[in-house]
């Protein structure tokens, strides 16, 4: 299982979500996309170009996961140091690992985590 996780501001573009994800450098297509609830909506448009479900992860799921990095931003909006390594940590299921620590789209607007292993549940 490969979970690609994205947080990003309401501005963000499909552009800006393209990038993140390129920029996370997945070793291959991930099985999901994943975020929170209330930003799933934003990202379905992408995930349909790329035919590439997307999970909603709960904010209780999320703040269980621990995170590479704290970004003040998220922690301020959401209380997650990484909305997205945390989205990426739970989609990915139990024993997930992140590949590495998340990526800022080059605009800003948008980031986003892979992590690997977990279930496909």
């Amino acid at each position: 299982m490969i979970a690609a996780g994205f947080g990003f501001r309401k501005s963000a573009t499909e552009a800006s979500l393209a990038d993140a994800l390129k920029q996370a450098d997945a070793p291959g297509e991930p099985d999901v996309f994943s975020t929170l609830p209330e930003k799933v909506i934003a990202l379905l448009s992408f995930a349909k170009t790329h035919e590439i479900p997307v999970k909603a992860v709960t904010i209780e799921e999320a703040r269980a996961q621990k995170t590479m990095t704290q970004s003040m931003a998220s922690q301020a909006e959401t209380g997650i140091g990484s909305l997205a390594e945390a989205c990426a940590l739970a989609a990915a299921g139990p024993g997930a690992r992140l590949l590495g620590p998340r990526v800022i789209s080059e605009d800003r607007m948008a980031t986003c985590a892979i992590a690997v292993g977990g279930s496909s549940e």
